[in-house]
């Protein structure tokens, strides 16, 4: 594990609070609406990683999802998202650890990502990310990266920025055909505007 990204997270999770943070969402409406796309079933094997305190697991677990992890390299802030689901914690498979280390004993039918893959800057990195989830998936992967128009940085750390094209051609190397992708204008909590790039893909 990356301890200089782990001590970097740890501390911004927990002198941090949600509305202090660029990336908060109060509805994620963009990742809710292509997991409902894919079409799986309630009790289909979803991972959301880099899911930190997002509040995506409410939501899934609001909708009838029974089988969801969530993955993250800092340990507060899946503290952090227990506490605020309180006795539905119970229901979600916590996971704490770089996603760079993660090797999984299931498969994966829907894979989520709007946080830890455009943090991949080094060729190895990206290379050893998509071969995991090449390793991980049976299904689906929703990918949500910082575009071209978005920001270079975040939270004072380099990221690598996609287009439309660039993100699909990154996952056909894997084996992933691209089945649609949109366009987010995040608003931060600051009243920024962050551009995102979403790709839906199928393993093929």
């Amino acid at each position: 594990m990356d301890n200089h990204q782990k001590d970097h997270w740890e501390n911004i999770y927990t002198t941090k609070q949600p509305r202090e943070v660029s990336w908060t969402q109060d509805v994620p409406s963009i990742s809710l609406e292509l997991i409902r796309n894919a079409g799986i079933s309630k009790d289909a094997k979803i991972i959301d990683v880099g899911g930190g305190d997002s509040k995506l697991v409410d939501f899934l677990l609001n909708e009838g999802y029974t089988n969801i992890s969530v993955l993250d390299i800092s340990e507060a802030a899946i503290l952090r998202a227990k506490e605020r689901l309180g006795n539905d914690a119970q229901k979600v498979n916590w996971i704490v650890t770089d996603i760079l280390n993660f090797s999984p004993s299931v498969k994966y039918d829907l894979w989520h990502d709007r946080a830890a893959f455009h943090f991949q800057t080094k060729p190895e990195n990206i290379e050893k990310y998509l071969e995991i989830v090449k390793t991980s998936v049976n299904g689906i992967v929703i990918v949500g990266t910082f575009s071209v128009d978005g920001p270079k940085k975040c939270s004072g750390l380099e990221i690598k920025q996609y287009d439309k094209n660039l993100l699909q051609e990154t996952f056909k190397r894997k084996g992933f055909a691209c089945l649609e992708c949109k366009r987010e204008n995040h608003v931060t909590p600051m009243q920024g505007i962050q551009n995102f790039i979403f790709c839906r893909f199928l393993k093929q």
